[in-house]
C-alpha cells in the first residue's frame, strides 16, 4: 500500500508534525491535510502490518493536534477524517459481523489538570454543582487486542475483534479455545437473554518473553510488544496456533444487554462496578481478578472523588511494572449509570470515560553512532548513540547493544530508525530497527579486531558472546574495576563513587585498588569541591571498609563469573584470603554449588604474581584478609520442608525481595546455590527468568517452581500449586 519511500517520507512528517509548531491563518488548511495523510497511514502499520513506526503517545499527540484544529475549524473537517471514524478496519482475512453496539475510542488524559478538566465537564453534562463529588470507576487500561463477546441464551455464540468500531472481524473459533472465557455463563439468572461483552485479550509478560525467545532461537521475527503478540494471536487461521500462543481475556464493560423480549436492561444495572461484579461472579476474569502482584495495590478501585481517582492513578503510573500484564494506562469511568447517560457520547467516544495514559515507554529514534566500552573484566560491549528520546519521564540516548550476535540478529546498522523501550527494569534497549525507513545511507556496525582503549587484539573465547581484551593492565579496566571494588555490593564505599575514582584516577593518586587504602586525605581537603568535612567522611568510609568480612573482598576483586554468592561460598573454606594461591583446581570444585567455570576463574586469579601483590599490599594498608564471624558458614539446620535441598532464584520476585527469599529459603532448612549445576535441587523462576532457566530445563533434574509453589511449600502445602 505504501513504498518504502513514502513510508520514510510520512515517518518523518510525524516527526515534524509533532513538535506542533504556531501556525499562520494560510497554514491551517495545510497542517489539516498533513495530520490526515500521517494519522491514515499509521493505522495501516498498525492495524494491517501489525509493525507501528511511532508509539501510542505520539499517536496520541497527532490525533489530539488534529482533534483540536478541525475543532477550531470545521469547515476543514472530511468525512474521511480519522476523527470521523473510531478505526479503521483494513483486514479481510475472517468474516465481518456488526457489533450490537458501536465500540468508541477513549479520550485521553496525561496528567492531573487533564483529568480535574474531565471531572468538570462531567459535571456541566450533568448540571451538577462544581463543588459535587463524582463517585468514578478506575480500571486498568490493558495494552492487548480489543475483543466484543455475544451471549445469546447463556451461551457463547460469537467473538469479534474491534474492527472499525461497528464491524469486527469474526474470531469466535479463536476465542473458544481461552480457557479464561466461559462458553456458558448464566446471565439469565438476572434476566438478561443477549449480552455483548467488551474485554481484552492479553498475553501475560513472562509467557511473551518465553515466546520471543522460541521465535528467536528459531530464526523467526520477535514480536515488539505483547500487545503486537496479543492481536497477531487472536487472527490466527488455526485456533491451535491460537490456543498456543498463551492468550488471556479480561471483560470489563457490558455494551449491551437485553431481556427475552428485546427491551435495554443496562439501565437495571445502578453503577458500573455493580456489572463487573457480576461478570466476576459468573466466572469471568475482570480487572478484579486477583494476582500475587495484589498486595500492594488493587488494579481496579471505585473512588469517591476526582482527588482519589488521580491519586491512585499516579500510584499505578509508579506500580505498573510490578503487574503481571502490559498496562498502558488507566480508565476513568462515572460509576452512576444514569449519569453516564446524562454525559452521553461522541462521534469518537463516550464523555462519561477517559483514558490516564502513563508515560511513554516507547519511542522511535535514530541511530546516530555506536561506540565500543571495555569493562572491568575486558569485555568489550557495543553501546548505540542515540537522538535523545523522551521516555516514562528520562530523556535516552545512550543504550547497550550487548554483543555482536545481538547486532546481527537485530539487523541495527548506524543511521537506522530504531524503535526504543524502557521497560520495568528500568533499563532503555532496542526492540528492532526498522529497515523501511533506510535511505541507503545507512552503515553496517564493524566490531573492532583491537582494543579501543589499550589497542591490544581482542579474543572471544569459544564459549562465550563477547570480544574481551586480555590486557589485565588496559587502563578502561583497571578504572572499572575501580569502580567496581567500592559499588554498595561490593567494598560499599561511601563518597568513593564513579565521579570521585575518575578524577583521582586522572590526578595519578590510583593506580590500582591498592591505592584506595593509602590517599592523602590532608591533600584530599584541599581539593575544590571537598574541604575538611567531607575528607574526613570519605576517610571514615575507607577505615570502616577495611573491616569488612573477606566475602565481600573477593567479590570486589572483579574474578570473571565470580558473584557474591560464590564470594561467600569460598569466604567459608578459607581462614585467610591468601590460602587460596595454594589450592589446586579440583579443591574448588569440592565446594558444593562451585561449578568448573568459576573453579577456573578463580584458580587463575590466585595463579597470578601481580594478583597476590595487590592483596599483600592492600594488608599492609590494613584491609582485612581474615575470616569473620560473617564469612563462616551457619550451622546446617537440622529440619524443615526443603532440609537437604539446594534451591536458586531467578528472575523478578513480586511477593518478596530476592534477599527475603533466600532467607525464608535457608530458614525452611535449603542451601543457597550460587548457579545452576547437576547439584542444584530447585529453581524457583519469578517473571522475566532468563539463561539460568533454559540451563535448568535442559539438564532435566532440577525442579522448576514458581514463586507461589515456594511459598506453598515453605507454608506448609503438601505439594506445589498447579
Amino acid at each position: 500500500m505504501y513504498s518504502a519511500d513514502q513510508q520514510r517520507s510520512l515517518y518523518e512528517l510525524s516527526k515534524k508534525l509533532l513538535s506542533n509548531t504556531a501556525l499562520s491563518e494560510n497554514e491551517f488548511a495545510q497542517r489539516v491535510e498533513d495530520l490526515q495523510q500521517v494519522l491514515r497511514f499509521h493505522e495501516w502499520k498498525y492495524y494491517v502490518q501489525n509493525d507501528p513506526l511511532v508509539s501510542d503517545f505520539e499517536y496520541d499527540q497527532l490525533y489530539k493536534q488534529l482533534e483540536a484544529l478541525e475543532a477550531e475549524h470545521p469547515e476543514l473537517i472530511t468525512p474521511d477524517s480519522p476523527t470521523q471514524r473510531v478505526g479503521k478496519d483494513l483486514t479481510g482475512n475472517f468474516n465481518q459481523v456488526p457489533h450490537l453496539t458501536a465500540m468508541l475510542s477513549l479520550d485521553n488524559s496525561y496528567d492531573a489538570d487533564d483529568l480535574n478538566d474531565f471531572d468538570e465537564q462531567v459535571k456541566k453534562l450533568c448540571k451538577l454543582e462544581k463543588d459535587t463529588d463524582i463517585a468514578y470507576c478506575v480500571e486498568p487500561k490493558y495494552d492487548g487486542g480489543t475483543i466484543a463477546l455475544v451471549y445469546e441464551n447463556d451461551r457463547l455464540v460469537r467473538a469479534a475483534t474491534r474492527g472499525n468500531g461497528a464491524v469486527g472481524d469474526d474470531i469466535t473459533n479463536n476465542i473458544r479455545t481461552l480457557r479464561s472465557v466461559p462458553l456458558q455463563a448464566g446471565f439469565s439468572k438476572s434476566g438478561i437473554y443477549k449480552v455483548e461483552l467488551r474485554g481484552e485479550a492479553l498475553i501475560r509478560k513472562d509467557i511473551f518473553e518465553r515466546i520471543n525467545k522460541a521465535r528467536q532461537e528459531a530464526g523467526e521475527q520477535v514480536f515488539a510488544n505483547p500487545r503486537n503478540a496479543a492481536t497477531g494471536g487472536l487472527r490466527m487461521k488455526d485456533p491451535k496456533e491460537t490456543s498456543e500462543r498463551g492468550l488471556e481475556a479480561f471483560l470489563y464493560q457490558l455494551g449491551y444487554a437485553v431481556d427475552a423480549d428485546g427491551k435495554n436492561i443496562i439501565e437495571n444495572f445502578h453503577s458500573h462496578d455493580e456489572s463487573i461484579h457480576l461478570l466476576e461472579k459468573l466466572g469471568f476474569k475482570t480487572p478484579l481478578a486477583k494476582t500475587a502482584a495484589h498486595q500492594h495495590l488493587p488494579a481496579t478501585k471505585t473512588c469517591t472523588n476526582i482527588r482519589e481517582v488521580i491519586d491512585f492513578c499516579t500510584q499505578w503510573q509508579d506500580y505498573r511494572d510490578e503487574y503481571p500484564y502490559e498496562l498502558d494506562g488507566m480508565v476513568v469511568k462515572v460509576n452512576d449509570i444514569l449519569l453516564q447517560e446524562r454525559c452521553g457520547f461522541t462521534s469518537h467516544h463516550p464523555r462519561w470515560a477517559i483514558a490516564f495514559k502513563f508515560k511513554a515507554r516507547q519511542a522511535t529514534t535514530k541511530m546516530r553512532d555506536v561506540e565500543f566500552q571495555v569493562g572491568k573484566t575486558g569485555a568489550v560491549t557495543p553501546v548505540a548513540k542515540l537522538e535523545p528520546v523522551h521516555l516514562a519521564g528520562v530523556v535516552v540516548q545512550n543504550v547497550s547493544l550487548h554483543n555482536e550476535e545481538f547486532i546481527r540478529a537485530k539487523d541495527l546498522r548506524i543511521g537506522d530508525h530504531v524503535l526504543v523501550e524502557r521497560a520495568g527494569d528500568v533499563i532503555p534497549y532496542i526492540v528492532k530497527s526498522l529497515p523501511e525507513l533506510r535511505d541507503g545511507s545507512e552503515v553496517p556496525v564493524e566490531y573492532p579486531k583491537h582494543c579501543p582503549v589499550c589497542k591490544s587484539l581482542l579474543v572471544k573465547p569459544e564459549e562465550e558472546a563477547v570480544w574481551r581484551c586480555e590486557n589485565a593492565e588496559c587502563e578502561a579496566q583497571v578504572l572499572q574495576r575501580m569502580i567496581f571494588h567500592t559499588s554498595k555490593h561490593a567494598m560499599d564505599i561511601e563518597g568513593m563513587g564513579e565521579s570521585t575514582i575518575e578524577r583521582f584516577y586522572k590526578l595519578g593518586w590510583l593506580h590500582s585498588i591498592a591505592d584506595m587504602y593509602r590517599l592523602d586525605y590532608e591533600v584530599i581537603a584541599k581539593l575544590e569541591g571537598f574541604g575538611r568535612k567531607s575528607a574526613d567522611n570519605l576517610q571514615a568510609a575507607i577505615e570502616k571498609a577495611k573491616q569488612n568480612p573477606i566475602y565481600r573482598l573477593l567479590h570486589s576483586l572483579s574474578i570473571h563469573h565470580l558473584g557474591q554468592k560464590g564470594s561467600k561460598l569460598i569466604a567459608a573454606e578459607v581462614e585467610h584470603v591468601l590460602d587460596l594461591k595454594d589450592w589446586d583446581l579440583e579443591k574448588y570444585q569440592t565446594i558444593k554449588d562451585v561449578g568448573p567455570v568459576l573453579a577456573k576463574n578463580v584458580f587463575f586469579f590466585f595463579q597470578n604474581e601481580h594478583n597476590i601483590e595487590l592483596l599483600q599490599t592492600m594488608e599492609q594498608c590494613g584491609v582485612n584478609l581474615r575470616q569473620t564471624e560473617a564469612d563462616k558458614r551457619p550451622d546446617a539446620p537440622t529440619e524443615g520442608p526443603l532440609l537437604g535441598r539446594s534451591i536458586l532464584f531467578t528472575g523478578t520476585l513480586s511477593q518478596m525481595t530476592r534477599e527475603e527469599a533466600e532467607k525464608r529459603a535457608v530458614a525452611a532448612g535449603a542451601s543457597l546455590a550460587s548457579g545452576v549445576s547437576k547439584h542444584l535441587g530447585i529453581l524457583v523462576v519469578g517473571e522475566k527468568a532468563g539463561s539460568k532457566l533454559k540451563k535448568a530445563q535442559a539438564l532435566e533434574t532440577v525442579e522448576i517452581w514458581s514463586e507461589q509453589e515456594f511459598l506453598d511449600r515453605i507454608e506448609g502445602d503438601a505439594s506445589p500449586s498447579q
